[in-house]
């Protein structure tokens, strides 16, 4: 979806209906603004930030076996 929208003189902007009912966004929830020097990205605040965590670097994980990782590091700590 790419959408053109205008800043308003107050600098507000107005989320088009197809952005809204496809993120289920309703009135009161809380948005999150990340900016750079060429862009701004806008998502809706996680309900549960443990949900949102869930997962996150397991690409890293995926050839690792943690037990054996998890053996390796606490040998380390006897040195």
């Amino acid at each position: 979806m790419k959408t053109m929208i205008t800043v308003s003189s107050k600098y507000q902007i107005v989320i088009p209906r197809e952005a809204r009912e496809k993120l289920n966004l309703k009135t009161g929830d809380k948005l999150i603004i990340k900016a750079n020097d060429e862009k701004i990205i806008i998502y809706p605040q996680p309900k549960s930030y443990a949900k949102y965590a869930l997962g996150l670097g397991k690409e890293i994980w995926q050839d690792i076996d943690a037990t054996e990782y998890v053996k390796k590091e606490r040998q380390t700590w006897k040195s």
